[in-house]
């Protein structure tokens, strides 16, 4: 059964009692007399005694309640906090309040700025210069530009996430200022390893992008992700080394030479190629895998679309250390789920998740086979629309042997259990008809047995699927062992489940928290308020969604 509605932690009533009572009680004093007196930033308040991670929860509840005052905020910038968020409240973040947390938080290893436009150029200068020991930085959406990134650059050496997307003020030649430090003639950021630079898209210079995204990537030794637009273009000028045509600014390395510098370090390691430490990439188009392989061996995540035309040549696919990949279809035929059996089957246990979008379900056998390659699967998340033209007749079974009538629950098509699956999700294209009964029958007991063997199970969802689940669940329910013991969300949405199936699974030992029933055809207004009053009598903590 869900677990029943509990009392809130101590700590959150603790929370939710001083914020609602934060303007009358716990800052009126200094709001009448000291907020605007300028040498009172040292103020010492009740809130020096408060635990930082506490202060900061208490920050960001005010904000997020729309309750965070001006004087609230002076007194929350406690000299302990060691991370910082301001995003919940951009509108009270000015020039003065930079002052303020250079002067008090000294000790932040995390400051978020996301949004805060009203802090002028010349006071984020100020801030980033007094607060060396930033590890993480978010100035998306801020006045940061070249002088801000250099301040990033020169000052905060143990920068591991800088966020700098969406600033219109940052230009190409801003990002050479954050590798490169001319005054020293050195290189900057040796520990940065997220790079968030979205939303840079001049209309007349992209090539100066490119030119400047080719140097970040070879200046920063450590960076393993990197979020723009013209990545690809990038990797491919540094992959082609063709350097000619670009022209560096004066007083920074020129791309050759960073190059040089990088491959030189490599063959001193007994490695002669030139490569990039990247671990996470997005959007990788279909005839650029070779190049991403070649460029990037030590990808651990990536995202691949596929296109209408011919099949990818998966043997490319070079990856030894890829543990998360995506893969999606963006063209208007789709393409046979069985075209990812070669990549499955190659990285085999390895894969810890893996999403699979915009794929028919041709072969009947494919979505089960696919399964079995992963047995370390943490994650799967697919979505599947009917085979496409005349339906192949199965005339064997993946194993050779001779094809059997699929009539009944006697197939045992998996061959392992998913002890480490904890996120299962498979959808079937809305406006797909009926399944063909060989696939129904095989996604059936495919089904059933992944759900009776992944322990671990936590969030679950079966969308629009064709068939009835009811037979699905019972065989789980009926199964050896502790199935769905840890299920935490259920999402059943225009899928066909009965309201007995749903009182069954209620009836589980487990921590279910959320249930969604949306557009499910076989749930009608009394089932759902059944459900409520089932709720309501045990005092469950469960949300059910239902049309």
């Amino acid at each position: 059964m869900p677990r029943k509605k509990g009392v809130a932690p101590l700590s959150s009533l603790c929370l939710g009692n001083v914020a609602r009572h934060m303007q009358g009680v716990w800052v009126k004093d200094y709001s009448e007399n000291y907020l605007d007196e300028f040498q009172f930033r040292y103020v010492m308040g009740p809130f020096n005694e408060l635990a930082g991670c506490l202060v900061q929860d208490l920050l960001q509840l005010l904000g997020e309640s729309r309750r965070l005052t001006r004087a609230a905020l002076h007194l929350l910038l406690v000299p302990h906090l060691t991370a910082l968020s301001l995003r919940s409240c951009p509108g009270l973040v000015s020039n003065a309040i930079t002052q303020l947390v250079t002067v008090r938080c000294k000790n932040l290893s995390s400051l978020d700025l996301n949004g805060c436009s009203r802090v002028p150029t010349a006071a984020l200068v100020d801030l980033l210069e007094g607060l060396p020991r930033l590890t993480k930085l978010g100035l998306a959406e801020t006045q940061a530009n070249t002088q801000v990134l250099a301040a990033v650059g020169s000052c905060c050496r143990r920068l591991r996430e800088l966020d700098v997307s969406h600033c219109q003020k940052v230009t190409p030649d801003s990002l050479l200022h954050l590798a490169y430090d001319q005054t020293e003639s050195a290189l900057c950021c040796p520990a940065l390893r997220v790079l968030l630079a979205q939303g840079m898209e001049p209309e007349d210079h992209s090539q100066d992008l490119v030119r400047a995204l080719a140097f970040v990537l070879l200046a920063l030794p450590s960076l393993e992700f990197l979020a723009t637009s013209h990545l690809r273009e990038a990797l491919c000028l540094i992959h082609t080394q063709q350097f000619g045509g670009t022209q560096g600014l004066p007083g920074f390395p020129s791309l050759e030479e960073l190059a040089r510098r990088r491959q030189g370090a490599q063959a001193a390691a007994g490695d002669s190629w030139l490569t990039l430490p990247l671990r996470r990439v997005e959007e990788v188009e279909e005839p650029f895998l070779a190049t991403f392989c070649s460029v990037c061996p030590e990808m651990a995540e990536a995202t691949v679309s596929l296109s209408d035309g011919p099949g990818a040549s998966w043997d490319r696919l070079a990856w030894s250390r890829l543990t998360q990949l995506a893969v999606h279809c963006t063209g208007h035929q789709g393409r046979g789920l069985a075209e990812m059996l070669p990549v499955a089957q190659g990285l085999g246990a390895q894969l810890q998740s893996l999403s699979l979008h915009g794929f028919f379900y041709g072969d009947e056998f494919s979505f089960c086979t696919l399964l079995n390659c992963c047995p370390n699967l943490t994650a799967f998340s697919s979505h599947l629309s009917a085979p496409a033209g005349p339906v192949r007749p199965a005339d064997a079974v993946p194993n050779g042997e001779p094809a059997v009538e699929l009539q009944d629950w006697e197939l045992d098509l998996l061959h392992h259990p998913f002890p480490k699956l904890r996120h299962f999700s498979l959808g079937l294209a809305g406006s797909c008809g009926p399944l063909p009964s060989q696939h129904a029958t095989v996604l059936r007991s495919s089904l059933a047995s992944l759900l009776s063997r992944s322990p671990s199970l936590e969030t679950v969802a079966l969308l629009s699927i064709p068939f009835s689940l009811d037979g699905v669940f019972q065989k789980v329910l009926a199964a050896p062992g502790a199935a769905l013991c840890n299920l935490r969300e259920l999402s059943l949405a225009e899928s066909q489940v009965s309201s007995p199936t749903l009182h069954c699974l209620l009836a589980l030992d487990n921590g279910l928290s959320s249930l969604n029933l949306a557009g499910c055809p076989a749930i009608h207004r009394r089932d759902y308020d059944q459900l409520l009053r089932t709720v309501r009598k045990e005092r469950l903590e469960l949300d059910i969604a239902w049309q």
